[in-house]
């Protein structure tokens, strides 16, 4: 006789179920803190196209958040959102230090602009 359709076979497994605690990976106990990946993931895409210090702060949570993932403190199921989220964050911070580089060599640009020609008013030219 065939089970009926969506049910499991007695003592086997049911990919329909819901998983049990303790379940998420080979290192992760189940009794630790819950992932962040998609808020990292939501900070590292906002760094990118609205406010380059969210980058700063999606590298440092997914960076604290892979550590507590590997030693088994959190659960590992959001890596792949964490390192996407990181990456993200990294590539909005290397961009925010050109922006800021940029303004300051614009800036120091224009006072040396600024400069030369108040010199050349004060010597008479």
């Amino acid at each position: 006789m065939s089970q009926p359709y969506n049910q499991p076979k007695p003592g086997g497994y049911n990919p329909y179920s819901s998983p049990t605690p303790g379940g998420g990976g080979p290192y992760y106990s189940g009794q630790g803190e819950a992932h962040r990946g998609t808020m990292i993931l939501v900070f590292g895409i906002l760094g990118l196209v609205m406010c380059p210090i969210l980058g700063v702060v999606a590298w440092v949570m997914g960076r604290s958040d892979i550590a507590k993932m590997d030693a088994g403190q959190m659960d590992p199921t959001g890596r792949g959102n964490t390192q996407a989220g990181m990456i993200c964050g990294i590539i909005a911070s290397v961009l925010l230090v050109l922006q800021l580089a940029a303004v300051c060599c614009y800036f120091g640009f224009i006072f040396t602009m600024i400069g030369a020609a108040g010199g050349a008013n004060a010597a008479g030219l």
